[in-house]
């Protein structure tokens, strides 16, 4: 007798999949966050360049390969930075803005989006050169170019989703959370960054 397979839609697959990651969230929280970032991030990279593809389609001109290097790249971040750097960010926020303090929402956002925001874009734009194997001179090219643009568009896009991260998403889910909203930012990053 055959063996019946079960449709990929089954809710029990999704549960348990969901299951899974619940585990190894808890047994292992930094790696678990940091391949999940590295996963979205190259996501993000491939879906921008898709979108440039599509761009190009439209306007008659030639779409390019996929560049698996840059997706790669975008992967290494999330791995290494996104995801290490971002657990340890929520957790210290939680110790040193406890929900008690009154102002702990005001301090939480501002700190984030004053202080995390803005060295956290610098770090990305000094990885992404170094593992471009691009010199100095043309990482303060792109600074000039295209930083404080990006800084403002990361204040407008992500200030109301770090609001609801920060405040209401608990800190074992705030990574995740952040990712999946990096996924449309890489996308926008990759295309700022060119």
């Amino acid at each position: 007798m055959p063996v019946q397979s079960l449709p990929v839609r089954d809710g029990s697959f999704h549960f348990r999949l969901l299951q899974q990651y619940l585990i190894l969230l808890k047994k292992y929280p930094i790696l678990t966050k940091s391949v999940t970032s590295g996963i979205l991030s190259a996501l993000g990279n491939l879906l921008s360049q898709y979108l440039e593809g599509r761009k190009k389609a439209k306007s008659g001109r030639p779409a390019e390969e996929i560049d698996v290097a840059g997706a790669t790249r975008y992967a290494i971040f999330g791995l290494i930075i996104t995801g290490p750097v971002s657990h340890i960010f929520y957790q210290l926020m939680e110790v040193w803005m406890p929900t008690t303090d009154p102002l702990c929402i005001v301090k939480r956002l501002l700190l984030d989006r004053l202080i995390f925001a803005p060295g956290f874009l610098l770090l990305f734009y000094l990885v992404m050169n170094i593992l471009e194997a691009k010199g100095w001179d043309d990482f303060q090219k792109k600074m000039r170019k295209s930083y404080w643009t990006a800084l403002k568009m990361n204040w407008k896009v992500w200030t109301p989703f770090t609001f609801i991260n920060i405040n209401f998403v608990p800190v074992q889910f705030r990574v995740l959370f952040a990712n999946m909203i990096a996924l449309f930012w890489y996308a926008y990053l990759a295309t700022v960054r060119k």
